[in-house]
Protein backbone atom coordinates (compact mmCIF):
# COMPACT_ATOMS: atom_id res chain seq x y z
CA UNK A 1 0.00 0.00 0.00
CA UNK A 2 1.29 3.57 -1.10
CA UNK A 3 -0.05 6.53 0.59
CA UNK A 4 0.65 10.58 0.19
CA UNK A 5 1.08 13.17 2.92
CA UNK A 6 1.44 16.81 2.23
CA UNK A 7 3.29 19.02 4.69
CA UNK A 8 3.35 22.61 5.85
CA UNK A 9 5.54 25.28 7.87
CA UNK A 10 6.65 28.57 8.45
CA UNK A 11 8.62 30.27 10.73
CA UNK A 12 9.92 33.84 11.43
CA UNK A 13 13.44 35.28 10.52
CA UNK A 14 14.97 36.81 13.19
CA UNK A 15 18.79 38.49 14.17
CA UNK A 16 20.71 36.17 16.72
CA UNK A 17 19.59 32.86 15.38
CA UNK A 18 20.96 30.09 12.84
CA UNK A 19 19.21 29.52 9.61
CA UNK A 20 19.25 25.95 9.66
CA UNK A 21 17.28 24.27 6.01
CA UNK A 22 17.16 20.82 5.40
CA UNK A 23 19.46 19.99 7.93
CA UNK A 24 22.31 22.07 6.60
CA UNK A 25 23.85 25.33 8.17
CA UNK A 26 23.08 28.22 5.72
CA UNK A 27 25.25 31.46 6.07
CA UNK A 28 22.51 34.79 6.69
CA UNK A 29 22.56 37.74 8.87
CA UNK A 30 18.73 36.01 10.29
CA UNK A 31 17.80 32.69 11.34
CA UNK A 32 14.34 31.44 11.95
CA UNK A 33 12.91 31.37 15.29
CA UNK A 34 11.26 28.39 17.12
CA UNK A 35 11.30 25.91 19.73
CA UNK A 36 13.77 23.83 18.47
CA UNK A 37 16.25 24.84 15.64
CA UNK A 38 13.38 25.56 13.48
CA UNK A 39 14.47 23.78 10.10
CA UNK A 40 11.07 24.96 8.14
CA UNK A 41 11.90 22.59 5.39
CA UNK A 42 12.53 19.32 7.99
CA UNK A 43 9.55 19.93 9.62
CA UNK A 44 7.30 21.00 6.51
CA UNK A 45 9.02 17.22 5.45
CA UNK A 46 7.43 15.52 9.06
CA UNK A 47 4.72 16.48 8.96
CA UNK A 48 4.20 15.10 5.40
CA UNK A 49 5.27 11.92 6.68
CA UNK A 50 3.09 11.98 9.66
CA UNK A 51 0.37 12.83 7.73
CA UNK A 52 0.90 10.00 5.01
CA UNK A 53 0.60 7.57 7.55
CA UNK A 54 -2.47 9.38 9.64
CA UNK A 55 -0.14 9.54 12.63
CA UNK A 56 -1.03 13.36 13.50
CA UNK A 57 1.37 16.19 13.54
CA UNK A 58 4.62 17.42 14.35
CA UNK A 59 3.41 19.18 17.00
CA UNK A 60 1.43 16.48 18.31
CA UNK A 61 4.94 14.12 18.32
CA UNK A 62 7.22 16.85 19.18
CA UNK A 63 5.33 19.53 20.87
CA UNK A 64 7.13 23.13 21.38
CA UNK A 65 5.77 23.29 25.03
CA UNK A 66 8.34 20.09 25.71
CA UNK A 67 11.98 20.72 27.54
CA UNK A 68 13.04 17.55 25.36
CA UNK A 69 12.08 19.73 22.43
CA UNK A 70 13.82 22.69 23.33
CA UNK A 71 16.82 23.89 20.51
CA UNK A 72 16.42 20.31 19.08
CA UNK A 73 18.31 19.30 16.14
CA UNK A 74 15.50 18.91 13.72
CA UNK A 75 17.51 16.20 12.14
CA UNK A 76 16.55 14.09 14.96
CA UNK A 77 12.79 14.91 14.50
CA UNK A 78 13.08 14.18 11.01
CA UNK A 79 15.04 10.02 12.48
CA UNK A 80 12.48 10.04 15.01
CA UNK A 81 9.46 10.60 12.37
CA UNK A 82 10.56 7.98 10.14
CA UNK A 83 11.07 5.44 13.43
CA UNK A 84 7.52 6.27 14.16
CA UNK A 85 5.97 5.66 10.62
CA UNK A 86 7.96 2.41 10.99
CA UNK A 87 5.93 1.33 13.37
CA UNK A 88 2.96 1.20 11.16
CA UNK A 89 5.21 -0.37 8.95
CA UNK A 90 5.87 2.25 6.19
CA UNK A 91 9.29 3.29 5.14
CA UNK A 92 9.69 6.30 2.84
CA UNK A 93 9.85 5.84 -1.13
CA UNK A 94 10.01 9.68 -1.89
CA UNK A 95 9.95 13.51 -0.57
CA UNK A 96 9.20 16.66 -2.96
CA UNK A 97 9.65 19.76 -1.39
CA UNK A 98 9.85 23.73 -1.89
CA UNK A 99 11.20 26.21 0.24
CA UNK A 100 9.92 30.13 -0.17
CA UNK A 101 12.42 32.45 0.80
CA UNK A 102 13.24 35.52 -0.85
CA UNK A 103 16.78 35.34 0.54
CA UNK A 104 19.77 33.74 0.95
CA UNK A 105 19.43 31.99 -2.40
CA UNK A 106 19.17 28.56 -1.94
CA UNK A 107 20.01 26.84 -5.13
CA UNK A 108 24.13 26.28 -4.06
CA UNK A 109 22.79 24.38 -1.03
CA UNK A 110 20.59 22.13 -2.45
CA UNK A 111 22.34 19.46 -2.63
CA UNK A 112 23.82 19.52 0.49
CA UNK A 113 19.93 19.75 2.26
CA UNK A 114 19.26 16.34 -0.35
CA UNK A 115 22.12 14.50 0.68
CA UNK A 116 21.71 15.51 4.01
CA UNK A 117 18.30 14.54 4.49
CA UNK A 118 18.09 11.35 2.68
CA UNK A 119 21.18 10.34 5.04
CA UNK A 120 19.04 10.56 7.92
CA UNK A 121 15.89 9.12 6.48
CA UNK A 122 17.97 5.98 5.32
CA UNK A 123 17.08 6.68 1.21
CA UNK A 124 19.04 7.69 -1.92
CA UNK A 125 19.53 11.31 -2.71
CA UNK A 126 18.20 10.97 -5.49
CA UNK A 127 14.56 10.46 -3.81
CA UNK A 128 14.76 13.95 -2.12
CA UNK A 129 13.80 16.45 -4.31
CA UNK A 130 14.00 20.11 -2.83
CA UNK A 131 13.49 23.09 -5.17
CA UNK A 132 13.72 26.71 -3.87
CA UNK A 133 11.39 29.94 -4.86
CA UNK A 134 10.48 33.66 -3.75
CA UNK A 135 7.65 35.28 -3.49
CA UNK A 136 8.63 38.00 -5.65
CA UNK A 137 8.34 40.14 -2.91
CA UNK A 138 5.33 39.97 -1.96
CA UNK A 139 4.03 38.88 1.67
CA UNK A 140 5.70 37.90 4.66
CA UNK A 141 7.70 36.08 2.77
CA UNK A 142 8.93 38.91 0.26
CA UNK A 143 9.31 41.29 3.23
CA UNK A 144 11.48 38.88 4.28
CA UNK A 145 9.98 38.27 7.71
CA UNK A 146 10.14 34.77 7.31
CA UNK A 147 10.63 31.57 5.24
CA UNK A 148 7.94 28.85 4.65
CA UNK A 149 8.12 25.52 3.37
CA UNK A 150 5.77 22.92 1.42
CA UNK A 151 6.30 19.20 1.23
CA UNK A 152 4.97 16.00 -0.51
CA UNK A 153 5.97 12.57 0.94
CA UNK A 154 5.57 9.09 -0.39
CA UNK A 155 5.27 6.48 1.84
CA UNK A 156 4.98 2.94 1.11
CA UNK A 157 3.91 -0.34 3.65
CA UNK A 158 6.78 -2.75 3.86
Amino acid sequence: MIRIGMGYDVHQLVADRDLWLGGVKIPHSLGLLGHSDADVLIHAICDALLGAANMRDIGYHFPDTSDETLDMDSKIILRQTVALIATRGYHVVNIDATVCAERPKLNPHIPAMCECMAQVIGIDADCVSVKATTTERLGFTGRQEGISAYAVALIERE
